[in-house]
């Protein structure tokens, strides 16, 4: 349910995929949206995934991705609300928009498929769902340079599509996020994250399983209360607190965890989205005043799988930039791409200390 007076409106655009606005509290947009009236080609055909035998890990195969659009200009942006020299995914003005990826990794079919096992030559469809989450109608910003109030919307959203997305079959994961910068490979300025749903549980989340059957049940608040009585920390407040991880592999990287245990957006309180409105945008913020120009990063908010260990696995944050120093950057290259042994380049406690003080600027 929504909270804190967001509203929703929900539509299809010409294609058939799904469009919802979620308004500002207060917003002064009309409840009539209109339609999108393009005439669209048919959507791509699911994408395959081919299984890896080294790993066992699945590589989804998605060659329509090839398509999408490069760095527009401004009067060409495809997640600006539509004009008449300008017909894009979004036909109305809005606060934050989600729809449906045009060239998803994953979906537009949904269904169930056993994953189970390894093998050469192994197939199965890209099952699942992405989404585009468009934080602002302007065109160009970040998740951090919103107000107060929008960052408040687009929690909501996260929330709201959190919860959509579990229950659509054959989902075994959501993962909202979001991409900053050129250096990360962005390919519009327009300040928008997004949302992939998986057929799978992540790799990374089935290490995470492993660790926490190795450690116990606590192992999220038994991270937090180490994080806490270290110099790591940069932000903390009632219910959430930032930290620079004891073991970190970026030059800049930040996780935020909640003081509670919560498994993913949509079983987070209205206090906790509250309060995280103001601490995610100043750490954002602190963030982008490390140096003169804004700072390339990832922003992912891993959640627990849809149907396990969701008492275990606690919704987390991780903030990651490859920026080392103001014009240079880390590149994964032997040790980091090919054998996953990662070498840091910055003490965290450094990091740790570089960050806060970025944050008390803003």
């Amino acid at each position: 349910m929504l909270t804190a007076g967001v509203t929703k409106i929900e539509t299809t655009l010409a294609d058939g995929r799904q469009l919802i606005y979620y308004d500002d509290p207060g917003s002064t947009l009309p409840r009539e949206r209109a339609i999108d009236a393009r005439a669209l080609d048919p959507r791509p055909a699911t994408a395959t995934m081919r299984q890896d035998p080294l790993t066992g890990e699945w590589i989804s195969i998605a060659a329509s991705r090839q398509n999408r659009v490069f760095l527009p200009p401004a009067d060409q942006d495809p997640l600006a609300p539509a004009t008449p020299s300008n017909p894009s995914e979004v036909p109305s003005n809005y606060d934050v928009a989600v729809f449906e990826n045009r060239s998803p990794s994953f979906g537009p079919e949904l269904g169930h498929v056993d994953l189970t096992g390894v093998g050469l030559g192994r197939t199965a469809p890209s099952f699942g769902r992405c989404e585009v989450v468009c934080f602002s109608p302007e065109h160009e910003g970040s998740f951090g340079s919103q107000t107060i109030t929008r960052a408040r919307t687009v929690i909501e959203a996260w929330a709201d599509r959190t919860e959509f997305l579990s229950s659509l079959p054959g989902i075994a994961q959501v993962f909202p996020f979001e991409n900053r910068g050129e250096a990360i490979g962005v390919t519009l300025h327009h300040p928008h994250g997004q949302i992939y749903s998986y057929p799978y549980v992540t790799p990374r989340t089935q290490r995470l399983i492993e660790s926490i059957g190795m450690h116990g049940p606590e192992f999220f608040q038994d991270i937090l209360s180490f994080e806490l009585a270290s110099e790591r920390v940069v932000l903390s407040g009632e219910h959430w607190t930032a930290y620079v991880p004891f073991a970190a592999r970026w030059p800049i990287e930040v996780h935020m965890l909640p003081h509670r245990h919560i498994p993913d957006f949509a079983a987070t309180s209205e206090a906790e989205r509250d309060e995280l409105a103001v601490l995610y945008l100043r750490l954002l913020r602190g963030i982008d005043a490390l140096y003169d120009t804004p700072t390339p990063y990832i922003a992912a908010w891993h959640q627990a799988p849809v149907s396990v260990s969701r008492r275990d696995i606690r919704l987390m944050l991780q903030v990651t930039s490859p920026r080392r120093a103001e014009s240079k950057l880390k590149y994964l290259a032997g040790s980091e791409a090919a054998m996953g042994a990662w070498i840091g380049d910055i003490p965290p406690e450094q990091a740790a200390a570089f960050i806060r003080e970025a944050i008390a600027r803003v």
